[in-house]
């Protein structure tokens, strides 16, 4: 995905254009790792693994979906999501909120994602006295809901760093005769965590992070069946190259984009 290809959702660009709703997760497939909320660790904790990256000097909340860089166990070769949660952050695709220069938030669409369309039967970006249509409105709501449980989310991160309970998080793979160990994710560390007390463990439990921690331990148990995925992968042709590290640098990539026009 390209910053131009990345686009406001306006009427001089887009009121005469339709949109369909994505029909598999091709675009997800090279992502080993995406980011999630604390709100949505009740259900994800559920069905992936969750653990933490480091991101500059602080910690991002991951959902790990790959075992080797550049590869999305949970994508189908046919394009079909693998496990019973979807992650919020692939809910709202191919729109996104963006950051403007001037601190604004605008609702923008992956304009090389496929799904702009001419079909009168696809949604329409605008009704017929230029307001957005209830189906892009929709996505705005969901989009700006996730934006606040993100902000809400690198609280808890930070109390969890505060207290270091956030330790390196060694994944160890069998790959044929070989052992594979894939770097670069985090996870709670138990031991300090039941060492806490009094008013730690008050404000790790107001913030939400009491919860959260237990979720990323709790989560643990779905590893396995990323190995599973693996080998079905193998079997199936699909290439997936082990790696000693995971491609993490599309967490780097800032959220402040410029537009000369937004009308």
């Amino acid at each position: 995905m390209t910053e131009n290809a990345i686009q406001p959702l306006s009427k001089s660009r887009h009121a005469l254009q339709r949109w369909r709703p994505y029909r598999h997760y091709d675009f997800a497939a090279n992502d080993a790792v995406v980011p999630i909320v604390a709100a949505e660790l009740y259900k994800a904790v559920m069905a992936l693994p969750i653990g933490f990256v480091a991101v500059e000097s602080s910690f991002v909340m991951v959902a790990v979906q790959g075992l080797a860089a550049g590869k999305n166990l949970l994508v189908a070769k046919d394009g079909s999501w693998l496990a019973s949660y979807i992650p919020a952050a692939y809910r709202g695709y191919p729109f996104l909120l963006a950051n403007t220069s001037d601190g604004k938030q605008v609702l923008c669409i992956n304009e090389g994602s496929g799904v702009i369309t001419d079909d009168p039967d696809g949604e329409r970006f605008f009704d017929d006295e230029g307001n957005p249509a209830k189906s892009v409105l929709d996505v705005l709501e969901f989009l700006k809901r996730v934006a606040i449980a993100r902000e809400a989310t690198k609280r808890i991160c930070a109390a969890l760093q505060k207290y270091d309970l956030i330790q390196p998080w060694t994944i160890k793979v069998q790959h044929s005769a070989n052992e594979q160990q894939i770097a670069g994710l985090y996870r709670v560390d138990e031991a300090v965590l039941n060492k806490l007390t009094g008013d730690a463990l008050v404000e790790l439990r107001d913030i939400g992070a009491l919860q959260a921690a237990y979720c990323q331990l709790l989560s643990i148990q779905h590893l396995p069946r990323l190995g599973d995925l693996a080998q079905a992968h193998a079997k199936a042709g699909i290439p997936s190259t082990p790696s000693g590290e995971l491609d993490l640098e599309f967490l780097n990539q800032g959220g402040t984009l410029k537009f000369d026009h937004l009308n």
